[in-house]
């Protein structure tokens, strides 16, 4: 799969919370396929180490800002505007979870973090690329959501009706921007081996659970996702708005 090839050189792709996991995966691909990227994160470390790691140079630019924050969110933008000149590629990967045993019992503090980063941010990000690409009246945006959003999932309430959100604001956004030829998708994989939910596949009895639950046999790998994103994001889905990729295995089929 590696060596497949999505047409992207020269596009400019913004990735949010490109440093780490799934995110630095598309960001290599991206990079691969000669685009220009601008990732993004909280933690100027965990940047460094990603802009490090990728070696990409002037095709590169790694900005430290916070999604759900407005200002951080205009100055990302105004960042790659004055780096690249324009942004044809938005990809919403942000995200976060705190565990949460009893959505009926958790606390504002943790309801309004995982809120703000999978569905605020996604939002603040997607409208702000939204103004960018309508002036040029073409434009590609991909959320990261999950299955969460479509099914109940012990300790991932908040997270799952977050991810539910990110559906909706998928089909809201593909209606109100198809008109400005911006089309607007999204991807849900199940549980795929990051240090996101390294606490649940490096457990063996949990590991083994999960893979009993999908029919092709085994945990999605990064580059699983990666690929889905990138063909959203290129040519090939011009006639595609409004729609999430499920990307689990086959397990929410049985």
């Amino acid at each position: 799969m590696g060596s497949i090839s999505y047409g992207l050189e020269g596009m400019v792709a913004v990735v949010t919370g490109g440093s780490r996991g799934i995110g630095l995966e598309i960001t290599k691909k991206l990079l691969e396929e000669n685009a220009k990227v601008v990732i993004c994160g909280r933690r100027q470390e965990n940047l460094d180490a990603a802009a490090a790691s990728l070696g990409s140079g002037d095709t590169l630019l790694a900005v430290a800002a916070h999604i759900a924050k407005e200002d951080d969110v205009n100055a990302l933008f105004d960042q790659a505007l004055k780096k690249f000149s324009r942004v044809d590629i938005l990809i919403n990967n942000v995200g976060m979870n705190l565990m949460t045993p009893s959505t009926a019992d958790a606390d504002m503090a943790q309801w309004q973090k995982i809120i703000e980063t999978n569905l605020t941010g996604t939002f603040i990000c997607s409208r702000k690329a939204a103004a960018i690409m309508k002036d040029r009246r073409r434009g590609k945006i991909v959320s990261i959501s999950s299955i969460a959003g479509r099914r109940a999932s012990p300790g991932m309430g908040i997270y799952g009706i977050a991810k539910a959100g990110v559906e909706m604001m998928t089909k809201v956004l593909a209606a109100e921007l198809a008109t400005f030829n911006i089309q607007v998708n999204a991807v849900a994989p199940a549980m795929v081996r990051t240090d996101f939910s390294k606490p649940f596949w490096s457990n063996k009895d949990v590991h083994d659970h999960v893979v009993r639950s999908i029919p092709l046999g085994r945990i999605a790998d990064p580059i699983d996702v990666v690929h889905p994103v990138l063909f959203l994001a290129s040519e090939a889905s011009n006639y595609i708005t409004g729609q999430t990729i499920v990307v689990d295995g086959g397990a929410t089929a049985i």
